[in-house]
């Protein structure tokens, strides 16, 4: 500023100190009103703001109050602290107004502390003086608890407070002082609604230091930490304690916990309307580009990645996309070379590589026509994906024919079988679309659109079997029991992720939603363990597999009539892999220990579905097919039945796959060695990777 500019008051000795001193006196003046405060922090957190809105955050919405409001605000602008983008008409917070808020900030903190009074550091990353009067609020509010009966639990926390002798208060600290005096007086129900949900220390630190699950990525560390709130909150605090015991007990098995109650497990896509259509998420995720209709073959490249990426987000399981591969093919031809090229490198840009869901993201199915394509159009595709899983270590996307006709793929074999040994993710079904583990599309198999499905719950049949005493009759009684409240569950995850989809969590769901019934969920309960339950611990080895069909006749009967009562038509009953093998049987080992210790029969993990050696498949061919198809029939919800063609030659491989086409469904596996250092595919019998010679082989199949 030039000397000509100044006034002569200000030219004087001390002048400018004294318009400093002035300067100073009139922001102080600013800060003395709790209106101008709140103005600021407003603009802080929420700006730039139009006038209209920022009056309506201040609390200033009747028309009585816009004087006032107008004044609070001409004194900012004139102080500098508030300043106004006239071409855009919003109000900013200056530099300076957040000096002034960050300096008024201190000064509330600091005259707690020092007026010697308790003061809490809380959640919201503040200091607060102590006030009894939040407690009630938090019992009434949140524990629905009577306000006479809040006041005297208020009245015995403040004492025990004022005792503490700390100048340390938080929140945390106060609400476990509440919880406290709640078991004391037997409030077991209160102090389940006011219980703050998290993570110790020690289990924060084992995350970073990755000792937990041997993985310490940012994603995993993430993941870990919030799905531990979300299954605490499920277990206790949206199913039934009944349920809850049960799948604690071990006589149900609630996969994915932390994820059971915010997204599904399975989605099947029906892509006939992305194809013609595409999809607008309108409004949801602004920062990814509308997809636009596939009008020919070499769209999908671009346009298939982003769907996976989407869906990728929506379910835990696995997404399955149906009528893709058939709605692009019905509308031009196409060369089987050009179809090759592009269908691998349409697989190799959707591989995701982290995702924030524990386990990565989830399996992504395609499925194939078989009976509507043309045999070199199929061709095309199978050796597409061939190149897809001889580039990818691990795979995470796979393929499923659908034909009814044996013709269609059988001059298929030899590429089909030569992926299952390379340990490709195929699949055939000849009995409607499923997941790669055989789940069943159930709730629309007649029309169009997306169904969701909800698998994850599991019943320990053998548990139920050790209780029987070896009586078929009771065990079967005890089976229906059981089934009652899981179909309790699934009711309300149906409820609770309906709800979630019509909120807008599921943006690409709730897109759909307008164009589906919220009603097409497949509600599925998993039978584990059913072949040692009947063959082992009821010892039926002679007429086993009839004692099975009919314990399976049984669910089926009586989880439809259960599914009648509370309106789901759509439960069903299944056996297909998940994670609950492995946890029920470590569980009854601890209970009964393993009555048979030399019985093979009577592995770590109980049995789901049917894993049939490829060998064994020629051998005995006719009973293999007959048993399978059987249980297939009563298992509206599924049946995984594996072919593993580990160890198999290529001359076995034809005839294998020739006897496994009259399965309603089947899946290739072939185990595999992966090598953690470099990634290199090895087989089953080394010992060592041929590529960096590392020892470091994990098994995978």
């Amino acid at each position: 500023m030039s000397q000509d500019s100044l006034s002569q008051s200000e030219i004087r000795p001390g002048g400018v100190l004294q318009t400093a001193s002035r300067r100073v006196r009139m922001i102080f003046s600013v800060m003395a009103s709790p209106n101008r405060i709140d103005i600021l922090r407003i603009l802080n957190s929420k700006g730039p703001l139009t006038y209209s809105e920022l009056k309506s955050l201040a609390g200033f919405k009747s028309k009585k109050e816009s004087g006032k409001f107008a004044y609070h605000l001409r004194k900012l602008l004139r102080q500098s602290l508030v300043a106004l983008n006239k071409a855009e008409r919003r109000y900013t917070i200056t530099n300076l107004g957040k000096l002034v808020l960050s300096l008024a900030r201190q000064i509330e903190e600091r005259s707690i502390i020092e007026s010697g009074k308790m003061y809490v550091r809380t959640s919201r990353h503040s200091i607060e003086e102590f006030n009894s009067n939040r407690i009630i609020q938090s019992l009434v509010r949140e524990a629905n608890m009577p306000l006479e009966q809040a006041h005297k639990i208020t009245e015995e926390v403040e004492n025990k407070v004022y005792k503490f002798q700390t100048a340390y208060l938080t929140s945390s600290l106060i609400r476990e002082t509440v919880n406290s005096v709640l078991i004391e007086h037997g409030f077991e129900e209160y102090r389940t609604k006011l219980a703050r949900l998290g993570l110790p220390t020690s289990d924060v630190v084992e995350l970073f230091n990755g000792s937990t699950n041997g993985r310490n990525e940012i994603d995993s560390i993430l993941s870990e930490a919030s799905v531990a709130v979300f299954s605490e909150n499920l277990l206790f605090n949206t199913l039934p304690k009944d349920i809850t015991d049960m799948h604690l007990a071990g006589e149900l098995n609630i996969s994915n916990s932390g994820l059971w109650g915010l997204i599904p497990d399975t989605i099947f896509y029906d892509s006939k309307d992305l194809v013609e259509n595409g999809l607008d998420s309108k409004g949801k995720y602004l920062n990814v580009s509308r997809i636009l209709p596939i009008k020919k073959f070499e769209d999908l490249t671009t346009t298939f990645p982003r769907m996976v990426s989407l869906l990728s987000r929506e379910a835990y399981g696995e997404v399955v996309f149906d009528n893709l591969i058939g709605s692009i093919f019905n509308k031009a031809q196409y060369n089987h070379k050009e179809v090759e090229s592009l269908f691998t490198a349409t697989l190799l840009a959707s591989s995701i590589a982290r995702s924030y869901l524990p386990g990565g993201y989830p399996v992504v199915t395609i499925t194939i026509p078989a009976d509507d394509l043309e045999s070199n159009i199929v061709a095309a595709l199978l050796n597409g994906y061939r190149r897809y899983v001889e580039n990818t270590p691990v795979p995470r996307i796979g393929v499923q024919i659908t034909c009814q006709d044996y013709n269609s793929i059988l001059m298929h074999s030899e590429v089909i079988g030569s992926i299952g040994i390379a340990g490709g993710m195929i699949s055939v079904s000849n009995k409607g679309v499923r997941t790669h583990t055989g789940v069943l599309r159930n709730a629309s198999n007649d029309e169009s659109g997306l169904v969701i499905g909800l698998q994850s719950l599991a019943v320990n049949l053998p548990r139920l079997a050790y209780q029987s005493n070896k009586d078929e009759t009771y065990f079967r009684a005890r089976l229906a029991l059981m089934l009652k409240p899981a179909v309790t569950a699934l009711a309300i995850r149906k409820k609770v992720i309906s709800d979630i989809i019509r909120k807008g969590i599921l943006p690409t769901l709730s897109q759909r939603s307008q164009l589906m019934q919220l009603g097409k969920m497949n509600l599925v309960i998993n039978l584990t363990g059913a072949r040692e339950s009947v063959y082992n611990i009821l010892g039926h080895d002679l007429d086993g597999e009839e004692i099975l069909l009919k314990v399976l006749r049984t669910a089926a009967d009586v989880v439809a009539d259960n599914g009648r009562q509370v309106n789901e038509n759509s439960i069903s009953i299944a056996m297909v892999p998940d994670d609950s093998a492995k946890r029920l049987a470590s569980l009854d080992a601890e209970k009964y220990g393993k009555m048979q210790q030399n019985d093979e029969r009577m592995p770590e993990a109980y049995s789901q579905g049917m894993n049939i050696p490829g060998k064994d498949l020629l051998e005995n061919k006719n009973s293999i097919l007959s048993s399978s198809n059987m249980i297939s029939s009563l298992l509206s919800g599924g049946f995984s039945v594996n072919v593993d063609l580990t160890g198999v030659s290529n001359d076995d491989t034809n005839a294998i796959l020739k006897a496994a086409y009259d399965l309603d469904f089947f899946r290739l596996i072939s185990k595999h060695k992966i090598c953690s250092l470099c990634g290199t595919r090895c087989y089953i019998s080394q010992e060592k990777c041929q590529n960096c010679k590392s020892p470091y082989l994990s098994i995978i199949y």
